[in-house]
């Protein structure tokens, strides 16, 4: 798998269409809180395997974090540990920008996948386009 920030309005288009078919198609997320104003400002990725876009994410900086947010990947590319490697990939952008925390709302149902990659739990749980969620935090 190869993962990389996204340089191109068609990279940029690649991550957006992975997003869609996950979480609007997939998990019935209204396509306009799926894409939202911090599109425009946030560092994407888009993770492929054999050039077929297959996962994303975005980051974007808030207060003293780098927020992990829309990590999605594909439903049969599932369970190949592509989500681990694009966290990893995501930390290490925020480490290269400076921050030392990482944070990222989760849905309730990845919990324990994120806190097998460190994460921690400090809020309790609430609802996200009517999905249940949980705050988490790790320090890099």
């Amino acid at each position: 798998m190869n993962i990389k920030l996204v340089e191109t309005n068609q990279e940029k288009e690649q991550a957006y269409h992975v997003r869609t078919v996950v979480f609007v198609e997939e998990q019935k997320v209204p396509p306009e809180e799926e894409l939202d104003q911090h599109d425009e400002t946030a560092i994407h990725f888009i993770c492929y395997q054999e050039d077929k876009p297959i996962a994303a994410s975005r980051l974007r900086f808030v207060d003293q974090y780098g927020k992990l947010e829309r990590i999605c990947v594909l439903k049969n590319e599932r369970g190949k540990s592509y989500g681990a490697q694009l966290i990893q990939a995501m930390e290490a952008e925020i480490h290269k920008n400076g921050y030392t925390k990482a944070k990222l709302n989760a849905q309730t149902h990845a919990e324990n996948f994120y806190k097998r990659l460190g994460y921690k739990t400090v809020s309790g749980e609430f609802l996200d386009a009517g999905i249940p969620h949980v705050t988490m935090i790790k320090e890099l």
